[in-house]
This record gives structure tokens, C-alpha cells and sequence, in this order.
């Protein structure tokens, strides 16, 4: 039996956990000041006189608030000069002056009113000509504003938004350590509790528990379990699987602290592996290494995916997306949201620069046999780049 599977029970794991015992401090109002002249600067690069932030991670980003996108216009204007306005509906006023985390102004528009009309008045007042568009606005409401501000020029507000989240502050990369280093103890976890007749269901909820015990919030923001053939499709496939002896495990999971998110994926085996299934799983965290080893200050995002593919190509994967092989991108950038940019892939030639953070998983698929996926995250460092949870040692013994 591989080292650190199987040999206990899910009620003795979760008997083994408690609350964190040094909890990353929460992001501050400081912070966010810091951001919102940062955001200043950025806009001041592309000529905008105002950003709008919808509902969502970034404005969880700007103004502390963890609020979801609804048709509701919920949203932040972010003048260049002078204080950020804060858009909502009236009736959820209250909820908004408990849930903000910054001091702003608060305009409210009422359930038979335009919110995209509030918005052109604001920006009229501001004398903002110039309004840069939060790329994660839907369309329905970027097309509202367009016809509400029929004299301001809308412009793509990425490089406001992406060049201010992408970069992570130390509190920023505490707040994901956390979240990594506590997913990666569910899965070490995890892999203790399993045993013949273990569904994947039972995992599921088993690492639910887990990261609820430990102070995540809310537990699992996901989690995807499979076993044996079932592994050979990246995201899995409908149904309920069973354990049983020789079977290979892949867990994707993971949680969020503070609204920071941990995305951490190990593949081992119940049981004893085969020779070709040794193999694969030697090469991918190889892989898994190169892509780490090329990460430095300046390089682009396209040459950590180039040197992962690089490895698999010479073991006689691929070439490119074909299978047996790497049917994705080597990574994506993570934060308060899984995935947010940039991302590790091809065409992606962002410079990478110290406090980016990036998941890496060169997954190698054999179809209708397996799939092995290793994942664990790194951020970009003054001179390489540094990992926040230790990669998988060995298929022996996946966890040390």
C-alpha cells in the first residue's frame, strides 16, 4: 500500500482537527487605499477619468465587500481624483454600509429606476469623461451605461483592474499561504480516510468537513474527486464512483480565506501502481519542476508553459495538446478568484514580476487509462519564484 493511504477513518481525521493556530491577518482599510491610488496611477496610464467596478471579486478587490453579481446594479466608480461613489439599489443600503470596507459615498437608485442613468449623473458631476469598464461587467450592463453616458468614451478597464490584482501584497500572499497549506492538509487527510467501498461522494464531504473545521470560509469552494479511468478526463465525469483496490485517486480542492483561494490537486494510488502508471507520474511532476525552474522576473508567462511541454515532448507526449499528453495550459493566475489572469499558456506574453501568483499543473492524460495531475502553487520572487505548498515528494508516498 502506498505510504500515507488508506489506515484510518474520516471520523478519526476530522477528530484530529481545529482552528488554524496563526491565522494571516484580514486585508485592512490601508490596503485598500493603497489599491485605489494604485488603480489612480493605472488609470491616469490610459487616459481614464473613472473606473466602474462591478459586484464581484474585484470589488471584494477595492472596497472590502464580499457581493455577488446579480442583475442589480451593485457597483463602485472610482474617480481619478476625489472619493470612490458606491452604486446599489435602496432597499439593500443597509446591507451595503455593514458589508463596506472602505469610506465612500453611497448613491442608491430604487427598483423602477435606472442605475446606468446614476451612474452618467455621477460621472457628470466628477467631470469624467473617460470611464474605464471592469472587464467582468456583463455585457447588459456596459450596454446600459453606453446608452445612459452617450458622451463618455468607454474604455477596457483590464489594465486597471488585472495590473493591481495580479500583483499580490504580503498580506495578499499570508492570506494564500494559508488557504494552500490548509487545502493540502485535507488532501493529506483525505488520502488517510480511504478504503475499499469509499465513494467519491464521501471524499467530497469528508474534505467539506475538513475545511470547515479548520476556519476556511464556508468549506470546499470545490472540489472534484476521482478514481481509476475516471482520472483520465481533466474534470472528471458524471456519477458516483466506488473505491477499490489499485486504483488510481485524483483530488482537485480547495477553499478560501478571507475570499483568497488555495487550488491544490494530488494523484496517487490505493494500492500498488504499475510500472507505465510509475512512469507518467515521474515525468509529470518533472514537468511540474521545469515549469518552476523557468520562472524569473521578466520572462513571459508563454515560456513557463514552453518549458513543462518541453519535458513531456522529449518522453514522447504530445506534441502540443495531443494525447497521450497535456491537453491544457500549463497555469493560471490565482487570487480572489481560481482563476484569474495571467495565465501560463501560449500567447500569454505577460512579463512575469515579483508577488504574481500561479498555479502549476502540467497534467499528463492517457486516454481511456488514467490521467495524473500534480498541482501546487507558486508566486514570482526578486530572482526565481518560490512555492507555497511543497510538491508531491513521490508516487510512494505522495504526502512525505
Amino acid at each position: 500500500m502506498t505510504k500515507g493511504v488508506g489506515g484510518s477513518t474520516a471520523e478519526r481525521e476530522l477528530a484530529g482537527l481545529g482552528r488554524w493556530a496563526a491565522p494571516a491577518p484580514r486585508i485592512d482599510a490601508a490596503e485598500r487605499e493603497r489599491r485605489m491610488e494604485r488603480a489612480r496611477a493605472l488609470m491616469t496610464t490610459i487616459g481614464a477619468d473613472a473606473l466602474i467596478v462591478n459586484a464581484g471579486a474585484s470589488l471584494r478587490y477595492f472596497a472590502g465587500m464580499a457581493w455577488g453579481a446579480t442583475e442589480r446594479l451593485v457597483a463602485m466608480v472610482l474617480p481619478r481624483h476625489g472619493d470612490p461613489v458606491m452604486i446599489c439599489p435602496t432597499f439593500e443600503l443597509g446591507s451595503l454600509e455593514a458589508s463596506l470596507g472602505i469610506s465612500a459615498e453611497i448613491r442608491t437608485w430604487e427598483e423602477h429606476e435606472s442605475p446606468y442613468r446614476l451612474v452618467a449623473q455621477t460621472l457628470a458631476d466628477k467631470g469624467a469623461r473617460t470611464l474605464a469598464i471592469d472587464p467582468a461587467l456583463p455585457f447588459f450592463a456596459f450596454d446600459g451605461l453606453r446608452k445612459a453616458a452617450a458622451g463618455v468614451e468607454l474604455v477596457d478597464g483590464a489594465p486597471v483592474i488585472d495590473g493591481c490584482r495580479m500583483i499580490k501584497s504580503p498580506a495578499e500572499l499570508a492570506l494564500l499561504s494559508q488557504a494552500k497549506a490548509m487545502t493540502l492538509e485535507a488532501q493529506r487527510r483525505a488520502a488517510l480516510m480511504l478504503a475499499p467501498g469509499v465513494t467519491t461522494g464521501d471524499v467530497r464531504r469528508f474534505i467539506d468537513a475538513a475545511h470547515r473545521a479548520m476556519g476556511a470560509d464556508g468549506g470546499n469552494t470545490f472540489c472534484a474527486v476521482q478514481f481509476a479511468e475516471a482520472t483520465s478526463y481533466p474534470h472528471g465525469v458524471p456519477g458516483e464512483q466506488v473505491l477499490k483496490e489499485g486504483d488510481l485517486v485524483l483530488i482537485d480542492t480547495g477553499c478560501q480565506v478571507d475570499g483568497y483561494n488555495s487550488d491544490i490537486t494530488r494523484t496517487y494510488v490505493f494500492g500498488e501502481p504499475t510500472e507505465a502508471l510509475a512512469r507518467v507520474w515521474r515525468i509529470k511532476r518533472e514537468a511540474q519542476l521545469a515549469a518552476f525552474d523557468a520562472v524569473r522576473p521578466g520572462v513571459a508567462c508563454e515560456a513557463v508553459d514552453d518549458a513543462a511541454r518541453r519535458v513531456l515532448e522529449a518522453n514522447g507526449f504530445g506534441p502540443d495538446y495531443k494525447l497521450p499528453g497535456l491537453p491544457h495550459r500549463t497555469g493560471h493566475g490565482i487570487g480572489l478568484s481560481i482563476h484569474e489572469p495571467a495565465y501560463l499558456v501560449r500567447g500569454d506574453k505577460t512579463p512575469l514580476a515579483p508577488g504574481m501568483c500561479f498555479s502549476n499543473e502540467p497534467m499528463i492524460v492517457v486516454p481511456g487509462q488514467f490521467g495524473v495531475r500534480l498541482e501546487d502553487h507558486f508566486h514570482v520572487t526578486e530572482d526565481g519564484a518560490a512555492w507555497f505548498t511543497q510538491p508531491s515528494p513521490s508516487l510512494e508516498a505522495p504526502f512525505g
